[in-house]
């Protein structure tokens, strides 16, 4: 087993996967700041200075009772929260980074059909061997003489 991890590290799978995890994660960071940042402040001022991110339901009140102003607040008095504008944010993230991995995909996928679908360059015949260069002067030398 051992021998089989050393083979697939040697041949660059992990390399890649560890390069594809950096970006995938710097790449997440980046869709969660232009959704938390960019595009839902936008969306909740017109729908009336909402912000996503305070958005949440109580369950179980804490102590002392509600209302509580934001999520931190609830959560710090002990309540019970569903916070669903986060879960809206992180929905959104999620579409986008998935909508952009469709697209990476569909790319390639495009690229490998178009070399599949050119023709293939015709190879040229194989050069001569020796002895059929060496017959093809022997027949040479016969049609001269006849």
């Amino acid at each position: 087993m051992l021998k089989e991890f050393k083979e697939f590290a040697i041949k660059g799978n992990m390399l890649d996967m560890a390069v594809g995890i950096i970006i995938g994660a710097a790449f997440g960071t980046i869709v969660s700041s232009l959704v938390n940042d960019v595009l839902m402040p936008p969306i909740g001022l017109l729908l009336g200075g909402v912000d996503f991110s305070e958005l949440f339901l109580v369950l179980k009140s804490g102590d002392p009772t509600g209302p509580y102003a934001t999520v931190v607040a609830a959560q710090e008095a002990g309540a019970v929260t569903l916070n669903w504008g986060v879960f809206v944010n992180s929905l959104i993230s999620f579409l986008i980074v998935a909508f952009s991995v469709f697209l990476v995909v569909r790319g390639f996928n495009r690229l490998r059909r178009q070399e599949e679908e050119a023709p293939a360059e015709p190879e040229a015949p194989p050069e001569p061997s020796a002895e059929e260069k060496l017959l093809g002067e022997i027949r040479d030398i016969l049609k001269a003489q006849a």
